[in-house]
């Protein structure tokens, strides 16, 4: 299942560069944006409000106020830096290389930061994937013509995503998914849409190939990415779910080969091949991640009992008890 997840991942994650193109073709930065968190938001709280109200019950303020902080980093200040970035000139794929440098900033944290052990044979496979990395940026970054400041920018997107995975991984409860993903994306609106009405370009163009960007951003990098992200997040941990960020990389390139006619060269081809077995190295060299404490979503038994593992339904010895109405909603 964990394979099957990782592998959607990646392509929901590259599907977002290969999007923003699209959109960074037809409309500013801050249009796209808007008009891709804006409505996608509407439908998640009327969601919220019709059938998922069980799972908000018990939210503290604490909690929301967390998620609304993780939505601002996770989904705003990435995608910002990345969308301008492209707009400026930088392709889909080196962009894509330069958010692959995460898997080393998270796993050089997760250690003093998280307690979450990091083996030398995973720090083999995260250095090997950064070399995988630099070949493909080696075949990409020759043919641009974006000025060099450009490059620096999405570092920033990286580093603001960085943080909020931090911040996610060590925060003492868990929130619905259903929950999360509604404040991340309703943070999102709101910031892109005060930017884009206070730059004037809240008005999107009547482009057909405008809403379709717009359509596939929202149903894809936004509800198919950044969902199975959280979620691999939960199930697998901070360091094997950025490594598969070594992979977004050579797959942007190659769809962006395929898309947008951009070079795909051996270099490429051997920087794919490098990153999978960086992949494999993280993934299947490392003993299975110890059970986390987590709080059952929804009402009954099972959400009375407290923390459970990831695996079923049995209480986690030594865990931590919930505290307050936060028992009931998880």
């Amino acid at each position: 299942m964990n394979v099957l997840l990782s592998a959607a991942l990646v392509v929901c994650w590259s599907s977002g560069f290969i999007g923003a193109k699209l959109g960074a073709g037809t409309a500013p930065v801050l249009t796209v944006l808007m008009w891709r968190f804006v409505p996608l938001a509407l439908l998640l709280f009327a969601f919220a409000a019709l059938r998922a109200r069980g799972a908000w019950r018990g939210l503290t303020a604490r909690e929301a106020a967390r998620e609304i902080v993780i939505g601002a980093l996770s989904q705003s200040g990435y995608v910002l830096a990345v969308y301008y970035a492209i707009q400026l000139g930088v392709s889909s794929g080196t962009t894509a290389l330069i958010d692959g440098i995460q898997p080393l900033v998270a796993g050089a944290l997760a250690g003093p930061l998280l307690r979450e052990y990091v083996s030398g044979r995973q720090w083999a496979g995260l250095c090997l994937g950064v070399a995988g990395a630099g070949l493909v940026a080696a075949a990409d970054a020759a043919g641009t013509t974006a000025p060099w400041w450009a490059y620096a920018i999405p570092v920033l997107g990286m580093l603001s995503l960085v943080a909020a995975t931090v911040l996610e991984a060590r925060s003492p409860t868990r929130v619905a998914p259903a929950v999360s993903m509604t404040l991340h994306t309703g943070t999102s609106a709101v910031l892109c849409a005060a930017a884009a009405l206070v730059s004037g370009s809240a008005v999107p163009p009547a482009d057909p190939d405008f809403w379709a960007a717009t359509l596939w951003l929202a149903a894809v990098a936004t509800l198919g990415a950044y969902g199975l992200y959280w979620l691999m997040l939960r199930r697998v941990g901070v360091t094997r779910v950025n490594t598969l960020m070594f992979l977004m990389a050579p797959v942007t390139v190659v769809w962006g080969a395929l898309t947008f006619g951009e070079p795909l060269g051996p270099w490429t081809v051997a920087g794919l091949a490098v990153g999978l077995i960086a992949v494999a190295v993280v993934q299947y060299g490392a003993p299975p991640p110890r059970p986390a404490a987590v709080l059952r979503v929804g009402i009954g038994a099972d959400a009375r009992r407290g923390p459970v593992s990831r695996a079923g339904g049995e209480r986690v010895p030594g865990a931590a008890q919930p505290r307050g109405r936060a028992a009931d909603s998880r």
